[in-house]
């Protein structure tokens, strides 16, 4: 009989049929905590210290104290790839403010309720070229910095699923989100990227994005192979008549836009700068010193020392 997955929760490793959560916990009642989506490559976690470094910063915006240090979190982390025996993998990691009553007040909850999963993935990133997607444009805004923030990688995700069902029922794969202002934000779950005349540019901040560990890691990217890149205001004026348009996330790692609400983007497929991104991209993810080994005695070294070059 085929062992089940092994749950990190609470300090805990639990098989996935008995890793459960009360139902009082205020991560279900009320979407009241913070998460992480993070890859592992070829045994080696891609950008592990940005990845626990964010969820501490989002657990701090919403007065969330975490029990555990940032390297015993790493551990935590590691380990629950170690059990399961993955070295390719995708890994959840989610902090809730924990079990309290039936009310909003934080204050009620004892202690937060963490757990990891990490399972089976492989990357799409290789040889071939990008998968190319269709969008629409869609008419939910992206909340407001003031509002609940998207800085902040939290639990609450209806804004993106109501955007997501509209654009299941136009027939499209995903969807652009505009801002308050109506400028352009991003997708539903991933940061958005255009190019024009050889020049790259991805919304700023003030568009209310999440700060995204491969958005920030294609920026560089960008500055490596001498690409002219700048983070900017983007209208969607720029949208449609971008030469290209690509999607980068830590899941779907880097995607090409063929169509935006029926308008092609160039030729309709990958445009040749987000192949050349796509390609360098398949490659830099591999490299050592872009992640943290999951096997072998450096581990305490190198969560330390790994991507702070």
């Amino acid at each position: 009989m085929e062992k089940e997955p092994l749950i990190y929760l609470d300090g805990s490793f639990v098989e996935k049929s008995k890793a459960v959560v009360s139902v009082f916990d205020h991560g279900l009642l009320y979407g009241d905590g913070v998460f992480e989506g993070i890859r592992a490559y070829s045994g080696s976690v891609f950008r592990l210290v940005d990845h626990v470094d964010r969820l501490y910063d989002s657990a701090r915006s919403i007065h969330l104290q975490l029990p555990m240090s940032k390297e015993q979190m790493t551990q935590a982390i590691l380990e629950t790839l170690r059990r399961n025996r993955l070295k390719d993998a995708y890994i959840r990691l989610v902090v809730t403010r924990g079990t309290g009553d039936l009310g909003v007040d934080p204050s009620l909850c004892k202690a937060p309720t963490i757990f990891i999963i990490a399972e089976p993935m492989a990357s799409t990133l290789g040889p071939r070229e990008p998968k190319v997607v269709r969008l629409i444009t869609s008419s939910v805004r992206r909340d407001a910095v003031d509002a609940t923030s998207h800085e902040i990688k939290s639990l609450n995700y209806m804004n993106s699923i109501l955007a997501k069902i509209e654009a299941n029922a136009a027939g499209a794969d995903d969807c652009i989100m505009l801002d308050h202002r109506g400028f352009v934000s991003e997708a539903s779950v991933s940061n958005v990227f255009i190019v024009k005349k050889g020049k790259v540019s991805t919304p700023s901040s003030g568009a209310g994005i999440l700060h995204g560990i491969t958005r920030s890691r294609v920026v560089r990217l960008c500055l490596d192979l001498g690409i002219d890149v700048q983070e900017r205001d983007v209208t969607p004026f720029d949208l449609s008549t971008a030469d290209e348009v690509f999607l980068v996330g830590t899941k779907a790692e880097v995607v090409a836009v063929g169509s935006i609400g029926g308008l092609k983007v160039g030729d309709g497929g990958a445009g040749p700068l987000t192949r050349r991104i796509y390609q360098e991209f398949s490659r830099m993810v591999q490299r050592p010193e872009e992640g943290t080994p999951i096997y072998g005695s450096d581990n305490g070294q190198r969560v330390k020392a790994s991507q702070k070059a």
